[in-house]
């Protein structure tokens, strides 16, 4: 049997634009994308803890170093600039591997990822 499980978050990350004439999606930073072990193309859930709102949508790859957390489309009606998001992926997997499976959960601070 498969369940859905958390395979990765980057946690509180801020919307640093909406742009609503865009085909739909949200656009992250490459660096964001690299430390939560996410891809463009991948499907996200968004939760934004300012407003409540809770949404799906896909990743398009932002540019590396930039701190972007661009929602597009219709997404960025549902979000305002300095919201503070998270991004959540799932994954499916078999139950005995869930069991012991450790999603990745990343706390950026100012959308950058601190390395030690």
């Amino acid at each position: 049997m498969l369940i859905e499980v958390l395979k990765s978050k980057l946690h509180c990350v801020t919307v640093t634009e909406a742009n609503l004439n865009y085909m739909g999606s949200i656009t992250i930073d490459e660096d964001l994308l690299d430390a939560a072990d996410m891809i463009a193309g991948q499907k996200v859930q968004i939760v934004d803890n300012n407003n409540g709102e809770r949404f799906e949508t896909y990743i398009i790859k932002g540019e590396r170093g930039s701190g972007c957390v661009c929602l597009n489309g219709a997404a960025a009606r549902k979000v305002q600039v300095g919201d503070v998001c998270i991004i959540i992926a799932y994954a499916l997997m078999d139950f005995e591997e869930a069991k012991t499976f450790q999603p990745k959960v990343v706390f950026p601070e100012n959308n950058k990822v601190l390395r030690s």
